[in-house]
């Protein structure tokens, strides 16, 4: 199935590649981010450290995405994105985080990945409202589809709320 909704730890998924919904330094901090970087051990963070900054502790502008190697991790690849911070609706919220998917696709892309595991991106610390942020994942996602059918995107979720939410949105679109 091209588009699938789960519960899991991403870090123990056995992808091409997994999304990590990274803040703009790329060197680590909560959630997703945090688990991901402690579970691929230090390697991680001395690649990210090695990624040019674009402007002062910026490794990754917000929509923009970069690639590591998964090193401890089940997965060749981890592919970072930044995703909004919710303030609303009204600053490109929608644009930004489709612009996650979409970067983060073409890099799996240009990197051979073919299955691609991403989280649920901006909806923890970053406020970003599961429902909306589910439909832009949605819409974004199966447009990469149309595209091209074969791919596998797994859409991890760490708990059942979560899953509910995106299982909902995946179902009514």
């Amino acid at each position: 199935m091209p588009l699938t909704v789960v519960i899991a730890d991403i870090t123990t998924l056995a992808t091409d590649a997994i999304v990590n919904a990274a803040n703009e330094t790329l060197l680590g901090g909560g959630g997703v981010d945090g688990a991901i970087h402690r579970a691929a051990g230090p390697a991680l963070l001395a690649a990210c450290r090695a990624l040019p900054q674009v402007s002062l502790g910026v490794r990754c502008p917000t929509g923009k995405a970069r690639i590591t190697p998964g090193f401890a991790l089940p997965t060749r690849w981890v592919i970072h994105t930044v995703g909004p911070v919710w303030h609303g609706g009204n600053r490109d919220e929608a644009a930004l985080l489709a612009n996650c998917y979409r970067n983060a696709l073409r890099l799996a892309y240009e990197h051979d990945a073919r299955r691609i595991a991403f989280p649920a991106i901006s909806c923890g610390a970053y406020g970003y409202p599961a429902a909306l942020a589910a439909a832009v994942a949605i819409a974004t996602l199966r447009e990469a589809l149309a595209d091209d059918p074969s791919l596998d995107i797994v859409l991890c979720c760490y708990s059942e709320p979560m899953r509910a939410v995106f299982q909902h949105a995946l179902n009514a679109a």
